[in-house]
């Protein structure tokens, strides 16, 4: 399997602590973050492109799958905080070859003082590079 979530992770949280001092980043989903803001960068899907397989017996390619959360509990402007942090994220995804797939408010069920958005990437890779298909 060709894992490039450590990489991924790793380019967007420097972006996002030299642009956001003070932000708050996991590498797994939290229900309930500890500091705001909160953004978790997850693999949520990992699968081989079926058409550059080989007779190598090596995988050649996987089509990648990003989950990204961003959380604002200021009591003004969190929608405006969680749109200038996925911006920022969307730029650097995008600046990688990833393709955005969704990029959507989700109402935070548990929180109702909490805004939070869901973004989704996808990108091939050959574990080196990134290819948008």
């Amino acid at each position: 399997m060709i894992d490039c979530e450590n990489e991924v992770y790793t380019r967007i949280v420097r972006m996002l602590r030299e642009e956001f001092p003070g932000i708050n980043v996991a590498g797994e989903y939290t229900k309930t973050p500890s500091s705001f803001p909160h953004v978790s960068i997850t693999q949520s899907d990992n699968s081989t492109v079926a058409d550059k397989q080989d007779t190598s017996g090596k995988e050649a390619m996987s089509l990648v799958m990003f989950e990204i959360n961003v959380y604002s509990n200021k009591s003004e402007g969190k929608k405006t905080e969680c749109k200038s942090i996925a911006k920022a994220i969307d730029e650097k995804m995008f600046s990688m070859n990833f393709r955005r797939l969704a990029f959507t408010p989700v109402p935070n069920l548990e929180d109702a003082t909490i805004y939070r958005i869901i973004a989704r990437y996808s990108a091939a890779t050959d574990g080196e590079n990134f290819y948008r298909r």
